[in-house]
């Protein structure tokens, strides 16, 4: 194979999140309760999953 491909991550880390979507950890909680962000245990972490972080985007884009 030639060259590295990128691969995106299908659930991130909760710091990652709030960083992707430009919002603090509290508002990103914020969402995951009033659920707009649906998330995933793996063991004892949570993780987001990027695909509603789209969505959310694009929820919002939509409203405005």
């Amino acid at each position: 194979m030639s060259g590295h491909q990128t691969v995106e991550p299908i659930c991130v880390r909760i710091n990652d999140a709030a960083l992707m979507i430009g919002v603090g950890r509290t508002k990103l909680y914020e969402l995951i309760a009033t659920g707009e962000l649906e998330t995933v245990k793996i063991g004892k972490a949570t993780r987001v999953i990027t695909s509603s972080l789209h969505d959310l985007v694009k929820r919002q884009r939509a409203s405005n």
